[in-house]
């Protein structure tokens, strides 16, 4: 067959798997039973064949070629981060939808408060200035920084960059309600609120970014439950001096929750999440059922203490988390990675976690720019950018196609349980060509 024959059969062959539908399945590491599994048409477009057709001939590559004409089903393994956002706004409407649609068996809404103390899905509590219109509005005069232009010298040259922020804090749901989603980008160079909201990067798009529709948590609840897809809400760090106006980080917590008991939720479903330590262990205390999937997330790099290829650093331990009560947790995808004799393998990170008994999940892949540059640092520990002085080992990451290497050593040597993304049609094809 001719390479360009190859070519058309296997566009024919993507073509025909985005109008199938499937029934998917529930994944074998939720930690509940009987839960409705997630049902509906999934399609996961043509990035995946893109590359898969891109990767080095092997037996990886076969094994996923092979899958070309299947049905795909959702699966737990593949998760929306913050939705779709390589292409949709995130955390609106239209990412979480465009997310289920890929076989995201479980989609994250980041929770944050409004001035009403009003929970919303943001990534973070000061991010309005860049993934919404705020500044372009009225109520961009209510922020905490409202939009200050750039300044330049007589030649041209950039003296002071645009700045804004804007937190959920400053203003309520009612006017929270009345923004746009837009893609997470300013332009440091803007002299106009209009201009600052540009910048997204050229490997990202604006094509589907006009009109994103912001949501509550209860909206999300409630969009997630018809979609019919697991819900993996985070609790985000506030940026304002807690108590706010009497709203405490346990009442925060508890609220969180709560909105999922009161939509009658089964707590099998939702996987509560947070940086802090404190929060994870006051849902394992206080709400036993929805804290037993209550996932830690691992920021304890950058502490120069902490280094992720000598246990020994780690504080706490993997096995002391395990003693609280932790099961679960959700480092970077960089820190369950090293480099051996020129191959992507599991780290001392990945190998202490599972000694200790925890499950996995990583976050997050497809959000970095084109692998070619390295992919920055989500792939830090093997692309060769940081390694130490003293460590000869070269980087291998050099191709876009590199995601499926790296995602083959995440599930199948690593043996993480879930996959944060932000394009989940990969993660999903992936997932159902090794039957995960």
């Amino acid at each position: 067959m001719s390479d360009a024959v190859r070519l058309v059969s296997r566009f024919a062959a993507g073509m025909l798997v985005v109008l199938l539908a499937g029934v998917c399945t529930p994944c074998a590491w939720s930690a509940g039973s009987g839960a409705t599994p997630p049902t509906g048409t999934v399609q996961v477009g043509v990035r995946p064949y893109f590359l898969v057709d891109a990767m080095a001939e092997g037996p990886l590559k076969d094994r996923l070629q092979a899958c070309a004409a299947s049905t795909f089903t959702a699966t737990d393994f593949s998760i929306g981060h913050r939705g779709a956002p390589l292409q949709f706004p995130e955390h609106t409407v239209e990412s979480y939808s465009a997310a289920a649609r890929m076989g995201a068996g479980i989609v994250e809404c980041d929770v944050t408060f409004t001035k009403d103390k009003e929970l919303v899905c943001r990534h973070a509590q000061c991010d309005l200035h860049t993934t919404t219109n705020i500044v372009a509005t009225e109520l961009g005069r209510k922020c905490r920084q409202p939009f200050r232009a750039a300044t330049f010298t007589a030649d041209g040259a950039l003296l002071t960059p645009a700045t804004a922020m804007c937190c959920a804090s400053d203003i309520t749901l009612a006017e929270f309600k009345t923004l746009r989603g837009k893609m997470d980008a300013s332009d440091r160079r803007a002299t106009t609120p209009r201009q600052y909201l540009a910048g997204t990067p050229g490997w990202r798009t604006e094509l589907y970014a006009a009109g994103g529709t912001l949501l509550t948590h209860r909206e999300s609840i409630a969009l997630l439950q018809r979609l019919n897809v697991k819900m993996m809400p985070e609790l985000k760090a506030p940026e304002v001096a807690m108590p706010f106006a009497g709203f405490t980080q346990q009442d925060f917590a508890r609220q969180l929750i709560r909105e999922y008991q009161q939509a009658g939720v089964p707590a099998e479903r939702v996987w509560p999440q947070s940086f802090d330590l404190d929060d994870v262990l006051f849902w394992v205390r206080e709400t036993p059922a929805f804290g037993r999937q209550a996932v830690l997330l691992d920021g304890r790099n950058p502490s120069p203490e902490f280094d992720h290829r000598d246990p020994g650093s780690y504080r706490p331990s993997m096995g002391e988390l395990a003693d609280q009560g932790v099961r679960i947790i959700a480092p970077p995808l960089w820190m369950l990675l090293d480099v051996s004799e020129g191959q992507v393998v599991p780290s001392a990170y990945a190998g202490a976690a599972t000694d200790a008994g925890l499950d996995i999940i990583t976050w997050t892949l497809e959000r970095s720019g084109p692998l070619s540059g390295g992919g920055g640092y989500y792939y830090q520990s093997v692309n060769g950018v940081n390694q130490d002085a003293g460590d000869p080992q070269p980087g291998v990451i050099g191709s876009e196609a590199d995601v499926l290497t790296v995602l083959d050593v995440l599930a199948r040597e690593v043996g993480v349980k879930g996959v944060f993304s932000d394009w989940p049609g990969t993660v999903t094809y992936y997932a159902n060509c090794m039957g995960l």
